[in-house]
């Protein structure tokens, strides 16, 4: 008795596919009530609207980075992976202003593991880790969900360590004098 309930109920939608829905707003108040027709999302040909509060892939503006660590403090899953080189002195401004004083040697993230709750989005003070509305960007390798941000090469690394050393023995040299 199960089997034709199912195969009733599979010849109904076979025959409801027919009426295709309409594409709605997922904001309209009554976009779940719409029962009628088809309504699977034929993927990729067609896409949910994205609600304006979504919470999808993370992005860093690298420029307005501190490097401050906050977010990955913040990161319940430890999705983010930070590294940073001091500077002799002040580097630059962001945006919004703040001083930048640490170079970002590393900053990864690692989509894989992130649960998209927007911790990190919260406590940045330069707002430079926002939440984007791309959700399609899969890939059949785990290694390929590590974003990496820095756009440091190695051997700017290298220089900016060196630079920091360098400082650090002139200071430890002139407390000696």
């Amino acid at each position: 008795m199960t089997a034709v309930k199912g195969l009733f109920l599979t010849v109904k939608h076979l025959f409801g596919a027919h009426k295709s829905r309409n594409t709605f707003d997922i904001r309209d108040e009554n976009y779940f009530k719409q029962q009628k027709g088809v309504t699977t999302v034929q993927y990729p040909k067609e896409k949910m609207p994205i609600p304006e509060v979504a919470r999808y892939q993370l992005q860093v503006d690298i420029e307005d980075c501190i490097v401050c660590d906050l977010c990955a403090k913040a990161c319940p899953v430890d999705c983010i992976d930070i590294q940073a080189i001091k500077s002799v002195g002040v580097i630059g401004k962001t945006s919004d202003g703040s001083v930048k004083r640490l170079y970002p040697e590393k900053f990864d993230i690692d989509m894989a593991k992130c649960m998209y709750c927007g911790l990190c989005t919260v406590v940045c003070p330069t707002e430079c880790i926002t939440m984007t509305d791309q959700y399609d960007r899969s890939t059949s390798k785990l290694t390929d969900l590590i974003y990496g941000f820095s756009d440091m090469t190695d051997e700017e690394i290298a220089e900016r360590k060196e630079e920091w050393t360098r400082f650090q023995a002139d200071k430890e040299a002139a407390k000696k004098k």
